[in-house]
Formats: C-alpha cells, sequence, structure tokens
C-alpha cells in the first residue's frame, strides 16, 4: 500500500494548467474571497447536537506523528479559509507534541517561524496552551487555553473552533475533542456563543458552506478536498464541508460534490471536469474502495493529473472508515498519474499533507 508523494515544486506549472483546462475560463481566486454567511445560531446548534452522534471520518488511514518532528496543523490562508499545512516542530514527548501543536494556531506565537507565507494561526495573540490530554479509551483530547483565548473577534468563533477539532482529530489517538479555559470546561464559545455541550469532532465540518433555507435536520455532511496554490504557486488542498440529503452514500454525495466544483472567488480550484461521471463505487471485503470514473477528456494510456488523483483519495477517505482507494478511469485498471503513482493499485491517505516550504 502506497500513499502517494509530496507534490514537487517542478511540476506545479502543470498541476496548475489543469484549473484553466477544466474550468473554461481561468483559475478562480483572482477576485476577492466571498463571503459566506454564517449559519443561524439554531441552525449551529442543531449541527453541533449532532456532533456526538456520527463520527465520518476514520483514523485508519492515518499513523500516527505525535513521536515525530512533523504534524499537520490547520492554518488560515489569505482567502480566510483553513488548510491542513505539515509543520517540522522541535522533538518532543507525545504530551509535548500536542501542546505545541495548538501553540502552532496562535497568531504570531512561538512557531510563526515555521509557517509558509500566506499561512496564519486562528487563535488570538498572547494565547498559552496550559495541557493537552488525552484519553485514548474515549479517543476524547482536552485543550486547555489561558484567559487571552477568549479575546478574538466573533467572525473567526466558528474558525477557531473548526482549526482546533481538525488539527486535533489529525492524530489518530482523537476523535473528540473539549475546549477549556483557565481551569473551567467551556459549554459554549465565549464571543459568539457557539454551542460546545458536547464534544466537537469532524461532523462540525471545516470551511462550512450552507445552502440557504437547508433543513439541517434531513441533511448530513461531507467534506471534499479542492485545489488551491500559494503566491508562488506551490499548490495544495483545501477541505470544503457541505450539506447533503440524508440518507445519501457519503462518498457519492461527495464526489458528486466534487464534481460540481468550488464556489467561484473562495480562491479554490476545480479538479474534475463537470462532464466527469462516477460509474461505480465499491468496498471490498480487504477495505479497499475502488472508485471507477468516466471523462473523456482523457484518453486510453494518457497520464492523469496527479492533483486530480489525489484530490480523490483526500475525498473518498475523509468519508469512509476505510483508508485505501484505488481508481479506474474510463474503464481502464491501469491509472498512472504524471507524478508515476500507479493509483489503480491502493493508495493510502498521506501522513503529511500539503508540506509547503517557508
Amino acid at each position: 500500500m502506497k500513499s502517494f508523494p509530496r507534490v514537487q515544486t517542478a511540476a506545479a506549472a502543470s498541476l496548475i494548467a489543469i484549473p484553466l483546462l477544466l474550468s473554461g475560463c481561468g483559475i478562480f481566486g483572482s477576485q476577492g474571497a466571498a463571503q459566506i454567511d454564517p449559519p443561524p445560531a439554531d441552525v449551529e446548534a442543531q449541527m453541533l447536537q449532532t456532533a456526538d452522534q456520527v463520527n465520518q471520518t476514520s483514523s485508519s488511514g492515518k499513523t500516527s506523528t505525535l513521536n515525530s518532528n512533523q504534524a499537520t496543523i490547520y492554518l488560515k490562508n489569505d482567502q480566510g479559509l483553513l488548510a491542513p499545512v505539515s509543520l517540522n516542530l522541535p522533538q518532543g514527548s507525545k504530551e509535548g507534541k500536542l501542546n505545541q501543536i495548538m501553540e502552532s494556531l496562535v497568531q504570531g506565537g512561538t512557531y510563526a517561524s515555521s509557517i509558509p507565507e500566506g499561512f496564519q494561526g486562528v487563535l488570538p495573540k498572547g494565547t498559552q496552551v496550559t495541557n493537552v490530554t488525552v484519553d485514548k479509551k474515549q479517543k476524547l483530547a482536552v485543550v486547555e487555553f489561558t484567559k487571552p483565548f477568549t479575546k478574538y473577534d466573533v467572525k473567526d468563533e466558528r474558525k477557531i473552533m473548526e482549526a482546533v477539532t481538525w488539527t486535533l482529530t489529525d492524530n489518530p489517538d482523537v476523535q473528540n475533542v473539549q475546549i477549556w479555559v483557565d481551569g473551567q470546561k467551556l459549554n459554549e464559545m465565549p464571543v459568539g456563543h457557539l454551542p460546545l455541550n458536547q464534544p466537537l469532532n469532524r461532523t462540525v465540518g471545516i470551511n462550512l458552506e450552507l445552502t440557504p433555507g437547508a433543513n439541517i435536520s434531513q441533511t448530513s455532511p461531507v467534506t471534499v478536498y479542492f485545489a488551491s496554490s500559494t503566491d508562488s504557486g506551490i499548490p495544495y488542498f483545501v477541505p470544503v464541508t457541505r450539506l447533503v440529503p440524508a440518507g445519501d452514500d457519503s462518498v457519492k454525495a461527495a464526489l458528486a460534490q466534487l464534481i460540481q466544483g468550488p464556489v467561484q472567488g473562495d480562491g479554490l480550484q476545480q479538479v474534475l471536469t463537470s462532464n466527469t461521471t462516477v460509474e461505480q463505487v465499491e468496498t471490498a471485503k480487504d477495505g479497499v474502495v475502488t472508485v471507477s470514473l468516466k471523462d473523456d477528456m482523457f484518453k486510453p494510456g494518457e497520464k492523469i493529473p496527479a492533483q486530480l488523483l489525489q484530490s480523490l483519495v483526500l475525498t473518498v477517505t475523509e468519508n469512509t472508515k476505510n483508508g485505501k482507494v484505488r481508481i479506474w478511469m474510463n474503464g481502464s485498471k491501469d491509472v498512472v498519474g504524471d507524478d508515476n503513482q500507479k493509483y489503480s493499485e491502493p493508495v493510502s491517505r498521506p501522513e503529511a499533507l500539503n508540506q509547503i516550504p517557508i
């Protein structure tokens, strides 16, 4: 089983060119960031109350990096969207590593020099991490911050909640998160009062796009990975959560959203053409998810953009309990990316996502 390799800088031009072909009108992001209104308070309450009931994201495809010096941190990009970025942090104990991970989210904090240009943490300046403890039996992480944590702009409240949750749950020992401040468990966020009466997990979503009038009780979240790039042309992936009708197959629904593409103006790039169709999604007894696609844009034997294939792997593994994916295209069971990786054989989610040079 292989995880897909880091996208090399030298290949950036070819990877960035594909959204031009797919969109037909250039790369999204030349405009300002799209402003997505936060969900109303009652909608937030409904979403967060269900967060302890369903955890769609499996840790089976992840490998613990707590004892290494590399960690994935969810940082805000220039468009205001959260993106996973792999950072190299000083070596330390497992407990120290978790503290370091959280401290990396602090704006202008101890590890600010480790953060690539164009990204920043979401926690208010001056915030300190008192402790992070993990109950492995419950897979629950409790993170305790100092009082400056409460000094943020209300518009950043959901991003803070998302960044803390998704950063900690990137580790396989953690599925749920509680936030404490100065020795007290929070039952709601301190500024905008988003409810925290249940432990947080990835069902809260990330970079949530809420369709106006959506009935939350009749929907479930899926998260897809679109492409973006830094000002210097380094490609990376950004997760976006959308709501789909409850009861829909989560993988098929997520792939449909990936084909639909990003919202214009949010700085994200389309990775699949609107003509792409999903012919079959099948999970084998060994846990490998096979995704069969059809897209006449690609000829038999042609290498397929790695960015497209990697986006598929990330999206599928985010929405299933299985951590291995293989992709077939136009009936071919021999699919090779332009990174020379064979994606028709089982591929796993990478340990280090979005390695962006400082």
